[in-house]
């Protein structure tokens, strides 16, 4: 088969220019599919479905988002390269386009219920492992069985041992692959040294996804205390984390907080 290059195009998105494909491309409708693709990935970059300087994911995500091949994906990002739409270092291809930093809005703290209004408290105490899962956890990752992870749990309290907080999270084989500062832990998840991992969420959106969480909250039978389970997953429906949260709820109170953008 033979392989084509993009051609150059001075003014426009991609697609406006049905003169300027190669005629040994196949075509899907009136221009190329590398074109199409082009069109499709400007319209998530300009839409904040990959938000602005983050890195994209890499092409054969791209080539399963999209449905075509690896080629078709690297044809496209040269269309948008040599627009100044996207540029690409030795970590991978970054949007480019104007917008807010990746860090407005803020990103939620982690894990779930780490923080609490301002009161005297005992300190927090965070730590990681390398270990089997839960096997709740393990199913909602889509780890096999007895899969090691990287396993996290934070506890806090207040300063009278009130209002006690214990939660346990386990990071799916997709957030280490694709966020390097989790990675890192892997090498020193012994279970003692502190582990405040309470931007696990921003590197996560630098790495270039997009963060959907649903939380669950119930009641423990027989217990003051409430459980809420938080299972995270990116613009790919992959799951990145799920934490279980434990919250003695009997002189405490759980509070959510969310933040809309104003329409603009």
């Amino acid at each position: 088969m033979a392989r084509t290059t993009p051609h150059d195009h001075p003014h426009g998105d991609p697609g406006d220019h049905p003169h300027d494909r190669p005629h040994d491309l196949a075509l899907t409708g009136e221009r190329p599919l590398y074109w199409r693709v082009a069109t499709q990935l400007l319209g998530e970059l300009r839409d904040g479905t990959i938000p602005p300087g983050t890195r994209l994911p890499a092409e054969r995500r791209l080539a399963g988002h999209f449905g075509v091949s690896r080629e078709t994906v690297r044809q496209a990002l040269e269309v948008l390269r040599r627009d100044g739409l996207i540029a690409t270092d030795r970590r991978g291809s970054h949007a480019t386009l104007p917008g807010p930093p990746l860090e407005h809005p803020a990103s939620p703290v982690f894990p779930v219920g780490a923080l609490r209004a301002a009161a005297p408290r005992a300190a927090d105490r965070a730590t990681v492992t390398w270990e089997t899962p839960p096997p709740d956890h393990a199913a909602a990752l889509g780890l096999a069985p007895h899969q090691p992870t990287l396993v996290h749990r934070f506890e806090s309290a207040a300063a009278d041992g009130h209002g006690l907080r214990r939660a346990v999270t386990s990071f799916s084989a997709v957030a280490l692959a694709e966020v390097e500062e989790l990675a890192r832990y892997r090498y020193r998840a012994d279970g003692t040294a502190s582990a405040q991992l309470r931007r696990a969420y921003d590197w996560m959106r630098k790495a270039g996804l997009t963060l959907h969480h649903r939380d669950a909250i119930t009641r423990l039978a027989d217990s003051p205390s409430v459980r809420v389970t938080r299972l995270v997953h990116d613009q790919y429906e992959r799951p990145l984390e799920v934490t279980d949260l434990v919250v003695d709820a009997r002189r405490d109170a759980l509070v959510y907080e969310f933040t809309l953008p104003a329409a603009v």
